[in-house]
């Protein structure tokens, strides 16, 4: 690995945008998608001191893994644990014992350190044209702008006002837009009565060693499909977003740490951790801050709060979890309102790929769901063969500068 470079000079005004960017994406992590981690260890017959211990092990890992990458890169690499790989879990778990399920963990675990090592999934990211990269992007965040206003109907007072605040202070302060209708909807949310924090019990999670079993039945029901169902629903749409934003670092090292990681905390419950998609986003545009260079304070912070939610266990997970859905869903999609514009504008910009990159994006947006694989996944395959058709070929290889004019730091390949 090259040196880490001498990080650009902070002022206290520089840590409050990409400090809260990076509570936003935990707290949308948590609220959004976390109870599928609950719903697999119920489906599973999991004890409270196992779920516990899963909630442990996912949080901390993340957010070490965060935390490394980012301070040792200077951008904000955002970890999260495998959604779609807990959602298959709700179905697998049922058949199979917990302690075969911990060993496929651990296999798949480890073959993502293998990839990481070898280099190869590097290759196979520069070979994606940055429009239907963009396009994918786009595509996979629409859900998340159209939510912000969906709301409207469940809850029309609390959507309403966060929209209304977000633009006026997005005229007048928009650096801080972000922050303040964070702070205005717990405020009004609390003088509602709507978060009861009064049962809340902070309690230290402990860890608990689950020994692994293995076999071939849950290496083809679990280790192959949570590999899979992984690589293209987590760590390539992942890695696009920090490309769609300017950010260098090389693919290996991302899944060589956070392979390693679940490899370290699977017989403590973790199913896999990977780079974020949808969350980092919220890190790696402009409302993280408008200096791309310091953006990397979000990954720093994500990864402080993710720890923090594992010491504590499942009490700060149930804290993110009790907020209003119609909250979560507007706050992240005013968050993403900015990345959604610039992938859209930069999918659309080079009028050699942009039907392929409209194609793209409306196959992504569709939420395809084929063979147990999601929409992220057929979305690019849809959009890659559509260059194809149109092209005769792919670009021979998009280099990591090339794709995007650089927005900060220095290439990570390794």
């Amino acid at each position: 690995m090259p040196p880490v470079s001498s990080p650009p000079s902070l002022s206290p005004s520089d840590l409050a945008p990409p400090i809260v960017a990076g509570l936003i994406s935990v707290i949308v992590n948590y609220g959004g998608t976390f109870i599928l981690v609950f719903q697999a260890a119920k489906v599973a017959g999991l004890s409270p001191e196992l779920t516990a211990s899963w909630v442990w092990s996912v949080s901390i890992g993340v957010g070490l893994t965060g935390i490394y990458l980012s301070w040792r890169f200077r951008e904000p690499i955002i970890t999260a644990w495998s959604t779609p790989a807990a959602a298959f879990l709700v179905t697998a778990l049922a058949t199979t014992p917990y302690a075969e399920a911990v060993g496929a963990y651990l296999i798949s675990a480890a073959a993502f350190v293998a990839l990481g090592l070898s280099g190869y999934f590097e290759k196979v990211v520069r070979l994606i044209p940055p429009g239907i990269a963009s396009g994918l992007l786009a595509g996979i965040l629409l859900q998340f702008g159209i939510g912000a206003f969906g709301g409207a109907s469940v809850d029309p007072l609390l959507v309403g006002l966060l929209i209304i605040a977000y633009l006026v202070l997005k005229r007048f302060i928009p650096r801080y837009a972000i922050v303040s209708i964070l702070v205005l909807g717990l405020a009004f949310l609390t003088a509602q009565g709507r978060v009861d924090l009064a049962g809340l019990q902070f309690k230290l999670a402990a860890p608990v060693f689950t020994a692994p079993d293995f076999s071939l039945n849950a290496l083809l029901s679990v280790a192959l499909p949570l590999f899979l169902i992984t690589l293209t629903g987590q760590y390539m749409p992942g890695m696009l977003v920090l490309r769609n934003d300017g950010f260098r670092t090389s693919a290996n090292p991302i899944v060589t740490v956070t392979g390693l990681g679940s490899l370290i905390m699977a017989p403590f419950g973790s199913h896999a951790f990977n780079i974020a998609a949808i969350t980092a986003a919220i890190c790696t545009g402009k409302e993280a801050h408008e200096d791309p260079s310091k953006r990397w304070i979000a990954g720093i912070a994500a990864g402080v709060f993710y720890v923090l939610v594992g010491v504590f266990g499942v009490a700060l997970a149930a804290v993110f979890m009790a907020f209003p859905a119609t909250f979560i869903t507007t706050l992240a999609g005013l968050a993403l309102l900015g990345t959604i514009g610039g992938s859209l504008a930069s999918a659309m910009a080079d009028p050699r790929s942009r039907e392929a990159a409209l194609i793209t994006f409306l196959a992504s947006s569709a939420k395809i769901s084929l063979l147990g694989i999601g929409g992220a996944f057929w979305g690019l395959v849809i959009g890659l063969v559509a260059y194809v058709i149109l092209h005769g070929r792919l670009p021979r290889r998009v280099s990591v500068e090339g794709a995007r004019p650089s927005a900060v730091g220095r290439g990570g390949a390794e």
